[in-house]
């Protein structure tokens, strides 16, 4: 049976089958052909997949980052970030990071932010004597820093397949996220130091206080989200949705949101929950069919025999979501992988939070790679590059990331040390 859904899925996938849909119709060969199982499991399995209440928070979090881009607090985090740094040797390249961290506490999706924010300022860095193919890269690579800040639909998902505290992993982003934008703009430094980049005129006083004022319903919303939650005012879900109502208040405050953006908001919304629930019912219908072959046990009896150390099991895991990530979605992969993978960290004594930090930024590094490279193909879009231009100027940036994700795996405190001090030990 496994081995009917391993060609089914291979065969599918290079035939251009979306992962959910090749992962389901793998999983209908292999049930009807390989095992003496009724069809009315396949459904079943599907719909049970998608049967939780902390997944309506998805919706909830795709709808409020939909209405936060069309209110235009986008153009304000961007006027923000170029307050801030753009003084700086490379000002333009360091805003472009800081945007993203700003940025990517509301939408959470490295997508949502290279579309936003890729059509400000690819065109304005090319304007100030940026080369193109940087500018891309810089967009691009600064982008996987929003499934990583919190709130994000990654942090959810991990969050049920795992049976982990969504809230716990929440707070556990918070430091390894920054970190990764600190790498990355100590890259642009750099980079700017080497190539003698032009720096922009210091904003006075005035202005950074005013674009801070005009930003503050941006950033307040992570805040409360957090803070809210911790203190025991809401659940995740409510927070998703109190999330709606604010978002839409502060559209209505700055003027930006009519009838029309919010149909076109909701629009989108449903598009994108739709293809999340896919991949989530997909999961539901995997999952089961690896515990029916009992694959999770043979695959972790064969993991122990080669890493049987936390230590050892962590870098092979870094390696092969690695691999995986260079040709499978964040999300479509955690489906693939953490049946099989989160057993063995559990048999090793890896904290779950700290796995899912590891998975989750491995993950992150495959939106740069092609050939799948989602978020480095659309910012060579945006910015007319070609991809293996804009592949080669993200080359610093990447191994960057390799090396945070390396330190992350060796120092477990990065992620867990925040956890504890609010949460408690668990």
């Amino acid at each position: 049976m496994l081995t009917i859904l391993a060609v089914s899925f291979v065969f599918l996938t290079v035939i251009g089958v979306p992962i959910a849909f090749a992962i389901i119709i793998g999983s209908m060969l292999a049930l009807l052909l390989g095992g003496n199982v009724s069809p009315l499991i396949i459904p079943q399995r599907i719909f049970a997949g998608m049967d939780n209440f902390s997944l309506l928070a998805i919706p909830f979090f795709l709808f409020t980052g939909a209405l936060m881009s069309v209110g235009g607090l986008s153009d304000r985090l961007i006027r923000l970030a170029n307050a801030l740094v753009g003084r700086f040797r490379g000002g333009l390249a360091i805003s472009n990071v800081l945007a993203s961290v700003l940025f990517g506490g509301i939408s959470g999706s490295a997508v949502a932010d290279t579309s936003a924010l890729g059509r400000v300022f690819i065109p304005a860095m090319v304007r100030s004597g940026y080369s193109p193919a940087f500018s891309v890269a810089v967009t691009a690579c600064s982008a996987p820093l929003s499934p990583l800040i919190p709130p994000s639909i990654a942090w959810i998902l991990y969050g049920y397949l795992t049976d982990t505290s969504i809230m716990r992993l929440f707070i556990a982003a918070i430091i390894p996220s920054l970190l990764w934008a600190t790498a990355m703009i100590f890259v642009v430094v750099w980079k700017a130091r080497h190539c003698k980049m032009r720096a922009e005129p210091s904003a006075p006083l005035k202005e950074v206080l005013a674009a801070t004022r005009a930003a503050g319903f941006a950033l307040l919303l992570p805040v409360i989200i957090l803070v809210g939650i911790r203190m025991g005012v809401f659940t995740v879900t409510e927070a998703a949705a109190i999330a709606v109502l604010y978002a839409i208040g502060v559209g209505f405050i700055y003027r930006e949101v009519n009838l029309a953006t919010l149909a076109a908001s909701l629009r989108n919304t449903i598009q994108s929950t739709a293809v999340v629930m896919i991949i989530i019912g997909a999961a539901g219908l995997f999952s089961w069919v690896l515990a029916y072959t009992k694959t999770p046990e043979t695959v972790a009896a064969w993991i122990l025999s080669v890493a049987d150390t936390p230590i050892a099991f962590l870098l092979l895991v870094n390696l092969v979501l690695l691999i995986l990530g260079t040709f499978m979605e964040v999300n479509a992969a955690k489906i693939m992988v953490l049946p099989i993978l989160f057993p063995v960290a559990q048999k090793l004594g890896v904290d779950p939070v700290h796995f899912g930090v590891i998975v989750t930024a491995n993950l992150c590094l495959g939106l740069l790679t092609p050939p799948v490279g989602i978020v480095l193909a659309l910012a060579c879009r945006i910015g007319n590059v070609p991809l293996e231009k804009g592949f080669l100027a993200s080359l610093p940036f990447f191994f960057t990331g390799v090396v945070v994700v390396l330190i992350l795996t060796l120092v477990p405190e990065l992620s867990l040390w925040l956890p504890n001090l609010v949460l408690g030990t668990p």
